[in-house]
């Protein structure tokens, strides 16, 4: 068995693995030196840093060791470079001191940064990010995690994924296990503890930064005028109160999308009617023992109930009052809460998840009012972003206009790391051009249109966090002939999404959803994401199967996840693939009824008591007959839509389409090649024109246009894939269920 082993490092990490921390090694390797998923192993290269073990595919070079830009950073080696990697001992470290941007600092409490560094390996000296360590099997705290994770999304915005930390020092070995007892400290002194109540911190912000004012939350000015309301005739009024025989209870839950401003809200209501805001977050408290956290709560509600107005500002409560397992400090929870506003004291709680919060809490002698902070629309981002970039110099060619039609699902801290991204891109370029700080005036930086475009590119809406889909830049035009199609789906899908305040005007509900249906490779899936790069909108795409769980009550939460997000980041589009495999017919499955279950789900969540604003579905199948038809009814997927075979027109069309960037000689003739492609599909004329580029590269390396001899190789080597059959029983079931 060795001790160690000199290895190649590569920059090809899994994708959930970056700037997590962890590397990944073949099997045989991981046997050789006797570690195990989840090992701590010491790395050196110009630098020693330590990581986290995973498995790597049995595919995989024994030669290699695949890692992030981050580890390499830390290695101080690049891509290729050797690595010698050896089992590390576990050990806790008792105290890790951290520095980083002073914005982050500003607002990640060290408590919220432990749990970002739970379960990772650091050493001093190295950089570590913000992403949680949640990739491996059996991570500890996972609700921990992940409400730091919404957390961090809330208060940093988009940015919290990109931004790197270093590790100042490291109390212990020199490289050492991040735990729940660890010590996590900013390296200017804010300290947090493991177990002991006294070391839960809240989440300020500089002190001598002053609260935000109710004009820099544009928006937001029905909730803030309810709220002042409320809390001015709890502070400042009672005597009216007294003689009226009434009493005012001081409970607020604010609800509202991760970033939209909830807890600024308060703060800027807390400062117009003179009282002092005291925040915690709640997953802070979930942190510690039942003990010590039934303590520092009580403390919290004495410390708020000093006889001056005050409010207590608990950030992310479904942590210490969640709706499916809550437990003895739940219980607590609630009884504080009840003496604390029976007190006179406010207590404004905040979430992103409502669903998830203890219905208990809601009752009339604790959280008794209820806000709600919505998603911006575009004229309300255009103000926000007017807020936020009121410090700026913006140059004459920026159109905040076109900047807020172009941010769908954007809520104020997505625009405000969408400024940020901007004004970085204007320093770079700035300091690029070699123009020096005591410039002439004239040579003063100024933030573009085309830093804004630069931005949009890599900030995205943290309601789209977890998305995965890579939009491609097509649009209806690049889609061949289909007229009929498009004109359909520009009017039931884009219309909605683009102009709902037309359909307001008239009176009328815009179509709910679309089914496209046709033989397969006729380019339903394609016609899709050229909608999704044609309208402003954001994309959510499923396949059917994708939903599915063995797991009781999962596949319908899946659902109501999935549209949960579609309402957060609104408008959106919901691409449903394979939808037969999702919805089929009910009564008719062998899976204990789990098909069943997402169906009712899924016609619930289209058609059902909650309104699905500025969402539409769109769904895509081969087999429309297997179907239920209570989804195919109107008000759901409501209009169906046949993507036919293409004609010898639509062929030239798509082949055209298709040939854009391929140099074709003059001599080929598309429109006589379409003719003749009698039984091929959009995708098989697609896949003629990419077999003719392969047969001229076959002929030389060196070609530089694609020739007709080889169209005519290319045309025996791709087969027809229409099956006739299926063609005709679509185009008859065409026929009769659409108009």
């Amino acid at each position: 068995m060795a001790d160690d082993l000199t290895l190649t490092v590569t920059l090809r990490p899994a994708a959930l693995d970056a700037r997590r921390g962890i590397v990944r090694l073949h099997p045989e390797v991981m046997a050789a030196l006797a570690l195990r998923p989840g090992d701590p192993v010491r790395l050196t290269g110009a630098r020693t840093t330590a990581g986290i073990v995973a498995r790597a595919e049995t595919t995989a070079s024994r030669a290699l060791i695949y890692a992030d830009d981050l580890i390499l950073g830390n290695l101080g080696v690049r891509d290729g470079g050797q690595v010698t990697v050896e089992p590390a001992p576990v050990v806790e470290a008792r105290r890790v001191t951290l520095t980083g941007p002073p914005e982050i600092v500003a607002v990640v409490s060290p408590e919220m940064l432990r749990l970002a560094l739970l379960g990772k390996v650091v050493s001093t000296g190295d950089d570590v990010s913000l992403l949680p360590q949640d990739v491996l099997p059996g991570a500890a705290h996972r609700g921990l995690v992940e409400a730091a994770r919404r957390s961090l999304a809330n208060r940093v915005g988009y940015a919290w994924t990109s931004t790197l930390l270093t590790v100042t020092e490291l109390a212990g070995p020199d490289a050492a296990l991040v735990t729940m007892d660890t010590v996590v400290a900013w390296q200017d002194g804010q300290v947090t503890s493991g177990p002991s109540p006294a070391a839960v911190t809240a989440v300020v912000a500089d002190p001598e930064m002053p609260p935000p004012s109710l004009d820099d939350l544009p928006g937001l000015r029905a909730q803030a005028k309810e709220l002042e309301e409320l809390l001015d005739l709890g502070f400042n009024h009672g005597e009216v109160l007294a003689r009226l025989g009434t009493k005012v209870t001081l409970g607020v839950l604010i609800s509202g999308p991760s970033g939209s401003g909830k807890s600024a809200l308060v703060q800027a209501v807390g400062a117009a009617v003179g009282a002092t805001v005291r925040p915690i977050w709640a997953p802070e408290l979930a942190a510690l023992t039942n003990n010590a956290a039934a303590a520092r709560l009580r403390e919290l509600s004495k410390e708020v109930r000093s006889g001056k107005p005050s409010v207590l500002l608990v950030s992310d409560v479904e942590a210490l009052a969640p709706r499916d397992e809550p437990g003895p400090i739940s219980t607590v929870f609630r009884q504080v809460l009840a003496e604390t506003v029976a007190d006179g004291v406010a207590v404004v709680c905040t979430t992103s998840r409502p669903e998830s919060v203890d219905p208990a809490l809601r009752a009339p002698d604790l959280l008794a009012v209820q806000l709600t902070v919505p998603l911006p629309d575009a004229a309300m981002r255009r103000e926000q972003l007017g807020a936020l970039t009121r410090g700026m110099p913006l140059a004459e060619d920026v159109r905040l206009d076109d900047v807020a039609g172009r941010t769908p699902g954007f809520v104020a801290a997505d625009l405000g790391a969408l400024a940020r991204e901007a004004g970085v891109r204007a320093a770079l370029r700035h300091v690029g051009n070699g123009v020096a700080g005591d410039a002439a005036e004239t040579d003063a930086p100024s933030v573009t249109m085309a830093d804004f475009e630069a931005a949009l590119d890599v900030v995205r809406p943290t309601s789209m966090a977890d998305s995965t889909l890579e939009v491609a830049e097509v649009t209806l035009d690049d889609v061949g002939d289909m007229v009929e199609v498009k004109q359909v789906l520009t009017e039931s899908v884009l219309w909605p999404l683009t102009y709902p305040d037309t359909f307001a005007r008239l009176g009328v509900s815009p179509p709910r959803g679309v089914l496209l249906y046709g033989p397969p490779g006729c380019g339903k899936t394609y016609l899709v994401k050229a909608i999704a790069g044609t309208g402003k909108a954001n994309v959510l795409s499923v396949k059917g199967a994708e939903l599915l769980s063995k797991w009781v009550g999962d596949s319908e939460r899946a659902v109501r996840e999935l549209f949960r997000r579609a309402r957060e980041a609104a408008p959106t589009l919901v691409f449903l693939d394979e939808v037969d495999a999702l919805a089929p017919t009910r009564g008719q499955s062998t899976d204990g009824g789990t098909a069943d279950r997402v169906v009712a789900a899924l016609l619930t969540e289209l058609d059902g008591v909650e309104d699905l604003r500025n969402v539409v579905v769109i769904g895509a199948t081969n087999r429309p007959d297997l179907i239920d038809p209570a989804l195919l009814r109107p008000g759901r997927l409501e209009r169906l839509v046949y993507v036919p075979p293409p004609d010898g027109e639509a062929r030239a069309a798509i082949l055209r389409a298709s040939s854009k960037a391929v140099p074709l000689d003059p001599a080929v003739d598309l429109d006589a090649l379409g003719a003749d492609l009698e039984g091929f599909s959009a995708a098989d004329c697609a896949a003629l024109i990419r077999e003719s580029a392969l047969a001229a590269m076959r002929d030389s390396l060196e070609a530089s246009t694609v020739t007709a001899a080889n169209v005519a190789a290319a045309r025996k080597r791709v087969r027809a894939s229409l099956d006739p059959a299926q063609v005709a029983w679509l185009s008859a079931y065409a026929e009769t269920h659409q108009p």
